[in-house]
């Protein structure tokens, strides 16, 4: 059995979460709506979420990096849901449940026979949240998706190109569409009992994946191409700038973002440069974007000037915004991170400590909390289905 704790109910102590998901998008959607007191019922096969053999544990082979990031305040039901005995459980499940969310395909949920209707069936009022790659009705229909392939289909792959000149397509090193969909999956699960608290209705919820994405990522960056008419080009100049990066101090990183010309003078005066708008190197300049290129120079020699904490002291005096850029391995080290503890050192019973991220999201009457850690597979089967209906 996994740890529990005596934390305070969240302020969705009360909802039942059916979780039937796996990889990353439906297991963050879970294991958010589980920090804020669901309770999520994790559904499993017999030999455990896929994720669970990814990387290394202490112990086990079945409680990987990625899947203890994804799936704390969860308790796990192993069953197979080929056999009927698996159905009649999950069956059993749905009677008590107020959300029911899958992101597998829809035919696949058919021919378990726990579609929208089969399960509405079972539980009229349910709340079903059905995340795929790519909407009902449209081409790419039933096609399988994974983060990369949201990520090329998005015009996602396009945007380092636009920042570093390299044409080669990439991804962005994140498994940012699954995680993004994943939260759409929350606020439209957040909707749909909101809606159900008014109205007493359950309904049907799909999350395409392709479509949430693209407006998410491409909502600054349809930028010259929002009017027809007008001409213009693709991507936010602001955020595609190769300046945009952070600047190296004496020790370490920086990102200053001056929100006036006066700032940036403060800035530059306190490293060193005096005047520098009136200086020969900024006023010689060949044209506009010289001018930026020679101010972008100065910024990076002033920020050498001091080190990362001196900066940051000085920044506040003279309220200029900037803020440390953490290398990975300085992250734990963060002194707000650090001060809020948003790092908390955990143990999972029968297999080690482990470091887990605080939810960031503050309540003032139903705090959230960590409550119960990763589980083992299975660990909650007898638990679960000996609740009464």
């Amino acid at each position: 059995m996994t740890a529990k704790s005596a934390a305070p109910a969240g302020p969705l102590h009360g909802v039942r979460i059916i979780d039937l998901t796996q990889y990353v998008l439906g297991p963050y959607a879970t294991q958010t709506l589980g920090d804020l007191g669901a309770d999520v019922i994790k559904i499993e096969e017999p030999s455990g979420d896929r994720q669970r053999g990814q990387g290394k544990a202490p112990k086990s082979q079945t409680m990987g990096p990625l899947f203890v990031a994804l799936n704390r305040n969860k308790r796990s039901v192993a069953i197979d849901l080929k056999s009927e005995a698996g159905k009649r459980a999950l069956q059993k499940i749905v009677r008590r449940g107020d959300v029911f969310i899958h992101n597998m395909r829809p035919e696949a949920m058919r021919r378990l026979g726990f579609s929208y209707q089969d399960v509405a069936a079972i539980k009229p009022d349910i709340i079903y949240v059905e995340a795929v790659g790519y909407g009902s009705g449209g081409a790419y229909n039933g096609r399988q998706a994974f983060d990369d392939l949201i990520q090329a289909a998005s015009g996602a792959c396009d945007l380092l190109p636009l920042y570093d000149g390299d044409p080669a397509l990439r991804p962005l090193p994140s498994i940012i569409a699954d995680k993004t969909c994943g939260l759409f999956a929350v606020i439209a699960t957040l909707a749909a009992l909101q809606h159900k608290a008014r109205t007493g209705e359950g309904q049907f919820v799909e999350v395409p994946m392709l479509e949430t994405f693209t407006g998410f990522i491409q909502a600054e960056h349809i930028w010259g191409k929002t009017y027809p008419d007008v001409p213009g080009k693709f991507g936010h100049p602001t955020t595609i700038t190769p300046h945009r990066r952070p600047y190296k101090t004496r020790d370490g990183f920086i990102v200053v973002l001056p929100a006036s010309r006066e700032g940036s003078v403060k800035f530059l005066e306190l490293g060193g440069i005096a005047n520098a708008y009136e200086s020969e190197r900024f006023l010689s300049a060949a044209d506009g974007k010289a001018r930026v290129n020679v101010y972008y120079d100065m910024m990076r020699e002033a920020a050498a000037r001091h080190t990362t904490e001196e900066w940051m002291a000085l920044c506040a005096e003279h309220h200029i915004p900037a803020m440390r850029a953490n290398e990975m391995t300085t992250l734990f080290e963060d002194p707000h991170l650090k001060s809020v503890g948003f790092f908390e050192e955990r143990e999972i019973a029968g297999e080690g400590r482990y470091v887990a991220m605080r939810p960031g999201l503050k309540f003032s009457k139903t705090p959230c909390s960590i409550r119960l850690d990763p589980p083992p597979i299975g660990a909650h089967t007898d638990e679960v289905l000996a609740e009464p209906n």
